[in-house]
């Protein structure tokens, strides 16, 4: 059976952002979410976590744009060279993968801030289930060797597992799309570390899914001519270029790479929220696409693919406690 954790990242961002998690939790499909341990709502994110028992709830690390939890004294190193704020970690995801490529963080620095954001959450009362990280950092060697020691200190099992699987990686979705085309093509360069992590995981003892989607498609807007597209499509057994790119928007994407996972426990990465003017002050690019993935997670139509896909939805406790039962 094709089983699939849908957790939502960025717990802890804005009100709006909690608000959209816990409910396409209760009324949707989401089964875990991941909390940002320096979020500006963090306080109300521990709340709002409580009263959903269900909801397993992991550490969203941040090691690029953010601030640290540990004192920036004692974690230098990760923080931006002449940035103009000061004790803030680089903004910039390309500047931080190359001084991450070329070992400029210091890598017990490394482990002390991973650790210290765990342990924040730990202390409000909660039980961390898994790990993954703020714009998915730990594909890079460094920041993975970091959280697989992080996670054997504090106790947490599982961690996601950041490589989207080749079989669901289908070129002609992503054509004539230039956001989408340039994300597929450094989901598909990045894929090369996906064994290493792999060993490196099961070496360490630690649980991972077989691999994750919704990476290059979160952001996809839908187009508003979209359905009668694919219809049209579906209708006749073919379709214009320009209807068939117009057709593919965030919901038929991923539809399209759920049905495609081969057997396994897979991951779905969503980013449920609202826009609202706090959501636009965070700077963050994922604004309109988050209140169409909060429609979708709580839509029937949703459910119902799942149903029809017989693919098993569970959460990142259910995952970690199965494959305990499983171990010799």
């Amino acid at each position: 059976m094709r089983k699939l954790i849908v957790n939502a990242d960025d717990f802890g961002l804005t009100t709006g952002v909690d608000r959209a998690i816990i409910e396409t939790h209760i009324g949707g499909v989401v089964s875990s979410a991941t909390l940002m341990a320096n979020g500006a709502t963090f306080d109300d994110a521990v709340t709002a976590a409580r009263s959903a028992p269900n909801l397993s709830v992991g550490c969203h690390v941040v090691l690029v744009d953010g601030t640290p939890v540990s004192p920036p004294d004692a974690v230098d190193t990760l923080l931006a060279i002449r940035s103009a704020e000061p004790d803030k970690f680089y903004s910039s995801l390309s500047a931080f993968a190359a001084r991450a490529m070329l070992g400029g963080f210091d890598r017990d620095q490394l482990v002390a801030e991973v650790t210290a954001q765990i342990r924040k959450i730990q202390a409000a009362g909660l039980q961390v289930t898994h790990l993954d990280t703020h714009k998915h950092a730990h594909v890079f060697p460094e920041i993975f060797a970091a959280l697989l020691r992080a996670a054997r200190i504090c106790g947490v099992r599982a961690i996601r597992n950041p490589f989207v699987p080749v079989k669901a990686m289908h070129a002609r979705q992503f054509k004539g799309r230039p956001d989408l085309w340039k994300r597929y093509g450094q989901v598909r360069m990045l894929h090369s570390f996906s064994r290493q992590f792999l060993q490196q995981t099961k070496r360490a003892g630690l649980l991972t899914p077989d691999g994750v989607v919704g990476v290059i498609e979160t952001g996809a807007l839908e187009s508003s001519g979209k359905s009668s597209a694919r219809s049209s499509g579906a209708s006749s057994g073919k379709s214009s270029g320009k209807n068939s790119r117009e057709s593919y928007g965030y919901s038929s994407l991923l539809r399209e790479t759920i049905a495609s996972l081969p057997e396994g426990a897979w991951e779905l990465v969503c980013h449920p929220g609202y826009n609202d003017a706090d959501l636009r002050a965070v700077g963050t690019r994922l604004l309109d696409s988050r209140e169409q993935e909060r429609r979708l997670l709580t839509s029937a139509e949703l459910r119902q693919f799942l149903e029809e896909q017989k693919i098993c939805v569970i959460g990142y406790r259910e995952f970690g406690e199965t494959h305990a039962k499983n171990r010799p």
